[in-house]
Formats: structure tokens, sequence, C-alpha cells
């Protein structure tokens, strides 16, 4: 049985494959800084959300970003879908 990743550790993965990108330190991306204000183009919005989909199976819709747009809030939102997703325990 697999366990959902905590909003943490997709937050530490987004920060890390977005740094990649930019050429920059993980570290240097404030999860709380709307994406404009690290230098996030609407190319690598649609990476991100592409690799989001292929690592954890969620599809979130573009507009997801104008709605979530820091890295910490894409990551609680890619938590949410993963523990919505999620089969319940049985309680046979």
């Amino acid at each position: 049985m697999t366990t959902t990743p905590q909003p943490a550790e997709i937050l530490t993965w987004a920060q890390e494959y977005l740094a990649d990108l930019l050429g920059s330190d993980a570290g240097s991306l404030d999860p709380d800084t709307d994406f404009d204000q690290l230098g996030i183009d609407s190319a690598l919005a649609v990476s991100l959300l592409t690799e989001i989909e292929e690592r954890y199976g969620v599809d979130l819709p573009p507009e997801s970003l104008f709605e979530n747009p820091t890295l910490r809030a894409v990551a609680d939102a890619v938590h949410a879908h993963l523990a919505t997703a999620a089969p319940s325990p049985s309680t046979s």
C-alpha cells in the first residue's frame, strides 16, 4: 500500500524541479512567492503541470496556477487531489 505524499514532500520536489529549469538553487525559490516574481513564465508553468501529472498522476488544469500561484499552494492542491483520490481504508 502506498501512502499519499505530504505537501512538504511535493513542495520540495517542485522547488528542486523548477530550480533545475531556472538554473538556480532550490532554496532560493520562496514557496510563498508568486510564480511571476520567481521568473516562472507560462512555458515553465506548463512544464511543471506536465511533470506533476507524470509524477503524481494529478491532472491540474492550467487555470489552477492562477488559482494557486505559489509553489506551496500548488503542492497543497496536488496533495488535496491525491488525498481525495486515495482509496479509503477498508472497514470490514
